[in-house]
Order: structure tokens, then C-alpha cells, then sequence
């Protein structure tokens, strides 16, 4: 490696000994640079800060200066040394005003300067310090693949120039410090992208989604009121929280207002329907794959897990949760770790678990079909959703929150339900609760040809609203299961809509389902779609 170098003029008597840095241990200079390496992630004045220190052990010098790029000058960003002072912080260099500077960085090549080039070209710091002219000085460009980053000068007080094997290896160091550098601001980059994106995610997840907390707080059903009061005290800790209620009584809505209120609220809230997917597709979506784990993968994949770590997840009809996967799951949560499929590698999170679930799982641990040990895991808090007949007074809140939520996808704005309209509501049993009463809203602002939502814009049955089935006694009569109970229900839906599945006015639109789900549901419980 040649080095550009001058010997001092009047120095002939100087011994080269004194010219040599101190004898350094090879090991110890490979420890600084792999350190300065390793702090990439640090912010870039600790960075160079750190740089600067570990070069010093390295390099003698009373004055280091850091100076990065700013279009054609020159900016001091970070100054060591018993020199550095008030003076030095912001000094600013023009380029086109200091050609060894430029120079330097053209060829990007370290460089000493002796008496000789004081004298000729000047020294940074002219005006600035009272430094000797002929004093030891060198200057280390900071470049790493492309790009240029700034330089570092460094100074002593001493008329001792810098021996070449110094400049050689401060030459070496700069590049490093100038990766580490260029690290630096690709993590910094990157960080900000990531906020961008999460900011960006959670704006799209409030405008679809919504924020049910107002909703929430303004109930005006007493057992609705309980349960948010419940709500509000168990979010400010990371304790699980079971949400138990019937389908479409909005136990999702109510997960994320728990996560809303709790200290996690800007970290992500991801979903998981756990009876969405068959068991072998599920394991994936949980915990993640690795490349070649199966058929089709190709590529690694994160988990939800991996995806909500530092925030939430809601394992939503978890009670559909496949026994396998059950004794997966409880890990989690017991250890805070997990393996994805294929991978001996594991993987630690940090995430808050609910579950929401209308099965009930007492009769479920009972009958097998649910781990006990993992039911009394997640159980810790339950909350239970009343269903919207039994919470009527809520009706007209309901129906304007979610009339504003519909309107981005309606295009309707500023919909209200006339008297005669709410009354037609209440009169409803509502079977499908909040799932339903949004199908019916959203129906009802496509056709109605004003801002006011009038009877006949409902699509609901004539009559009063239906009594409620009378429970029949326990010593009279044998009590139904649930999935009795749910296999007359989803029967009598599909008979009203002659068998038909899909479409506003088919059966899964009006259980508040995708059509997969009920399939599915209709395929467990022995249900036959007409023909």
C-alpha cells in the first residue's frame, strides 16, 4: 500500500523510532475494529464518538475531528481530544476551498502533512486554534463501496508528524468506521420505513376496523357497562383475557378496545380465526415456516406470533382449536417461546394473548375436546358479551357508529335511522347480534335513496320481535346442547333462503359468516346444502 508522505523539513535529526506509534498488539486492533463493526446500530454521534475514542488507543492525537458530507462542504460533527472545544463543534470546510481535503477524498487515500504543506496549502484549522505550523496532522477519508462520506482530521500540538505505518493503518480504520458508518444510516433508514409502515398499518386498521372504545364507554346497558368497566382494569396489565358471547356479539371489537386501552396500544393487534383453517395450515399461520418445511414453501415466513410480538393477538373461536395445536399453543404461552414448522431453531415473543370463543368451554374440557390445563391458561380474566337483546338501549349508538364505520365502503355519509326505523329495529330478535344488525345497516344505506333510513329500508322480517325460546326446566325436559341449538339455527336460516350460501341475501351473510366458515360448520354439524 503506498501512502502519500513527507519527510519534515529541519526534522533530518529526528530518529525514525520517535515517528512510530507505540507497539500494538494485533489482536487488540482487530478487537476495536470488529467492536466498531458490532455499534452500526448506535445513532451516528455515538457512533463516531465511540470511533473516535478506539482510535485514539491506535493513533496518538490531541484533536480528532469528525466532519461528514453536506453537498459541497464539509460539517465537524464530532470532535475528541483535549483540544476539542466550543470552536471546533459545527466548523465547516468548503471543498473547493481546501484541495488536500479534496484530494484525500478523491483518491481516498489517508494522508500526513508535514511543514511543507502548511505553508503551501494552510491548515483546517487556521484561525480556529493557535496550533504550530509544521505540527503533526493527518487526514483519513471516510469511504465505504460508492460513496464518500466525510474524513477525519487529526491533530497533535507537537511538530511530530505521523510515521507512515500510522497513516496506513488509520487509513484502514477509516474505511471501517466508514462501513459501520454507512450501517449506521441504512438500520436508521430502515427504522424510519418501519414506523412509516406501522403508522401507515394501524391509520388503514382504524379506518377499516374502527375504534369501538366510544361506543363502548357510552353503553347504556348495565351489564354492558360492567363488562367494560372489567375491561379497563384488566387492560393495563398483560394478563390473558377469555371473551366469551355468542356470534356476532362483538368480541373482536371488544379485544381491540382492551388492546387500545392497555400500554401496547402502538404495537400491532393481529387476528387469528382459529376455525378458518384446517390444523396442518393453521401451525404455519401461528408460529411460522421455514424454507422447504413442506410443499410449497418457499420461502421463511413469520408467524402471527412472530407478527403481534411486542402486542396482541387474538386467537379468535378458539374453542374450534384443534387438540394437537392446543398442546403447541400452551407452550407459548407458558414459555414465551415457539418453533417454526421445520425449524429446530427457537424463536422467543412478546406478545399479550386474548381468546374469544361463543363454545363453551367448561363442557368442551368436560367432553375432550379442550385442554384443561390450557383452558385455566387463558381463562385468568373471562369476560362475557351480553347479546344485543338484552342490551336494546344500546341500539341507537350501535346503529350510528356503525353506519360512520360503513361509509367509506358504502359512500353514503351523514345516514341517520328515522324514529320509525329504530323502532322496527327493536322489535327484531336479533339471533346474529351485532354481526347482523351491521348486514342490515349496511344493506339498508345501498338502497335507501335519502340520508334518513326509513322501515321499509330494513330488510327484516314483518311482526313483532319473536319471544324468546322458554328454556325448558331441567327435571321437565332434556336441555339442548349448543350444537343442537346452533344446527336448528344455521337449518332454519338456510330453509329462509331456500339453501343459498353467497350473495347479501344468502344464508352466510345473514349468520354474519363467510361462506367457508359455515360450509365448514354445516359439514361438522351434518348439515346438507339443498340442492
Amino acid at each position: 500500500m503506498s501512502v502519500s508522505w513527507h519527510w519534515p523539513i529541519g526534522a533530518a535529526a529526528l530518529r525514525w523510532e520517535t515517528m512510530k506509534p507505540p507497539a500494538l498488539d494485533l489482536t487488540r486492533d482487530l478487537v476495536l475494529l470488529t467492536d466498531l463493526v458490532a455499534a452500526a446500530g448506535d445513532p451516528i454521534e455515538d457512533l463516531l464518538r465511540r470511533g473516535l475514542d478506539a482510535l485514539q488507543r491506535l493513533v496518538p492525537y490531541d484533536l480528532a475531528t469528525a466532519f461528514l458530507l453536506d453537498g459541497p462542504r464539509l460539517v465537524a460533527r464530532v470532535a475528541r481530544g483535549r483540544l476539542a472545544g466550543p470552536a471546533v463543534a459545527g466548523h465547516v470546510l468548503r471543498l473547493d476551498e481546501a484541495a488536500p481535503l479534496r484530494e484525500a477524498l478523491e483518491t481516498r487515500r489517508a494522508r500526513a502533512f508535514v511543514e511543507e504543506d502548511h505553508a503551501q496549502d494552510g491548515d483546517a484549522w487556521d484561525g480556529v486554534l493557535d496550533l504550530p505550523r509544521g505540527h503533526g496532522c493527518m487526514v483519513v477519508p471516510l469511504c465505504a463501496g460508492d460513496r464518500c462520506l466525510g474524513l477525519i482530521t487529526l491533530d497533535r500540538a507537537a511538530c511530530v508528524p505521523y510515521a507512515p505505518e500510522a497513516v496506513m493503518l488509520a487509513e484502514v480504520y477509516g474505511q471501517v468506521l466508514a462501513l459501520a458508518l454507512r450501517g449506521a444510516e441504512e438500520r436508521a433508514g430502515l427504522e424510519r420505513l418501519h414506523r412509516q409502515d406501522h403508522e401507515h398499518a394501524k391509520a388503514l386498521e382504524d379506518r377499516l376496523s374502527g375504534d369501538a372504545r366510544p361506543t363502548l364507554e357510552a353503553s347504556r346497558s348495565p351489564a354492558m357497562q360492567e363488562v367494560v368497566r372489567r375491561a379497563q382494569q384488566v387492560a393495563v396489565v398483560d394478563t390473558p383475557v377469555l371473551v366469551l358471547g355468542e356470534t356476532g356479539t362483538g368480541k373482536e371489537r371488544l379485544s381491540r378496545a382492551i388492546h387500545l386501552w392497555s400500554r401496547r396500544a402502538d404495537q400491532p393487534f393481529v387476528v387469528v380465526n382459529t376455525a378458518a383453517l384446517p390444523g396442518e395450515l393453521l401451525e404455519s399461520e401461528l408460529f411460522g415456516h421455514v424454507k422447504g418445511a413442506f410443499t410449497g414453501a418457499t420461502r421463511d415466513r413469520a408467524g402471527r406470533f412472530q407478527v403481534a410480538n411486542g402486542g396482541t393477538l387474538l386467537l379468535d373461536e378458539i374453542g374450534e382449536l384443534q387438540l394437537d395445536l392446543q398442546a403447541k399453543l400452551l407452550r407459548v404461552l407458558q414459555e414465551g417461546t415457539l418453533q417454526p414448522v421445520g425449524s429446530d431453531r427457537t424463536v422467543r415473543v412478546d406478545v399479550r394473548v386474548l381468546a374469544a370463543t361463543h363454545v363453551d368451554l367448561e363442557r368442551a374440557v368436560a367432553e375432550g375436546r379442550f385442554r384443561a390445563d390450557l383452558y385455566y391458561r387463558l381463562a385468568v380474566f373471562p369476560l362475557r358479551l351480553p347479546p344485543l337483546r338484552e342490551r336494546l338501549d344500546d341500539l341507537p349508538g350501535l346503529a350510528a357508529a356503525l353506519l360512520a364505520e360503513q361509509a367509506a365502503r358504502t359512500g353514503r355519509r351523514g345516514l341517520a335511522l328515522s324514529p320509525a326505523a329504530l323502532e322496527r329495529l327493536r322489535r327484531h330478535a336479533w339471533p346474529g347480534n351485532l354481526r347482523e344488525l351491521a348486514n342490515v345497516l349496511e344493506r339498508a344505506a345501498i338502497v335507501a335513496p335519502g340520508p334518513t333510513l326509513g322501515p321499509r329500508d330494513l330488510d327484516l322480517p314483518d311482526g313483532e320481535r319473536r319471544p324468546a325460546r322458554a328454556t325448558p326446566a331441567l327435571d321437565d325436559a332434556r336441555v339442548p346442547t349448543l350444537e343442537e341449538i346452533e344446527r336448528e339455527h344455521i337449518a332454519r336460516v338456510l330453509a329462509r333462503t331456500g339453501g343459498k350460501l353467497y350473495g347479501a341475501d344468502g344464508a352466510a351473510a345473514l349468520l354474519g359468516l363467510k361462506p367457508s366458515t359455515l360450509q365448514s360448520r354445516m359439514k361438522k354439524l351434518g348439515l346438507a346444502r339443498r340442492p
